[in-house]
């Protein structure tokens, strides 16, 4: 199964972030339910160890995470573009990611060494949306755009099915953080 471990994006930062979404003149704004910030990708992965990680992830334990977004950035590929706010690299932000990678890599499965860069996709864009003219007035617009700070306390081992629409993804467990 496809999969990863994420933030949920908490409730409080669920209006504001629609709020961007609605002005954007271009794209596939990302649903309510998949905004998220992700700690580790996992890829797919077998059953048996996603239970090793859901008991790794069981035993961590890690006070709630400020999170701060601010900003947007675009993410490129040959099959488009994503869309996403900053998120402030907290140093809590940046130790529960450590944690969750050792959690991760203590049930066996190897991640990818990548360069942590915290963020919460908002669009999907196709190839060129963001050469539009509209579109550079809109990110203009919102490129100092700060939301006020919440705090994320849970973590969620997050499946994923990629469908012709989009992602969809499915809440497998969830853990308190505090």
């Amino acid at each position: 199964m496809r999969a990863f471990v994420a933030l949920p994006l908490p409730d409080a930062l669920i209006d504001p972030v629609q709020a961007i979404q609605a002005r954007l003149p271009a794209g596939r704004a990302v649903p309510q339910d998949n905004l998220h910030l992700t700690l580790a990708f996992l890829d797919d992965q077998p059953e048996d160890a996603l239970a090793e990680i859901d008991f790794g992830l069981s035993a961590l334990r890690a006070a709630p995470v400020p999170l701060r977004l601010a900003g947007l950035t675009s993410f490129g590929g040959d099959h488009g573009q994503a869309l996403a706010l900053i998120a402030d690299p907290d140093p809590a932000l940046i130790a529960l990611h450590d944690a969750v990678r050792r959690a991760v890599m203590a049930a066996g499965v190897t991640l990818p060494r990548r360069r942590f860069r915290p963020h919460v996709t908002i669009a999907r864009l196709r190839r060129g949306d963001t050469a539009r003219p509209d579109m550079q007035a809109a990110l203009a617009t919102q490129a100092g755009v700060a939301l006020p700070p919440a705090l994320a306390d849970r973590l969620a081992l997050v499946g994923s099915t990629l469908a012709p629409g989009g992602a969809r993804h499915e809440i497998l467990a969830t853990y308190p953080l505090g």
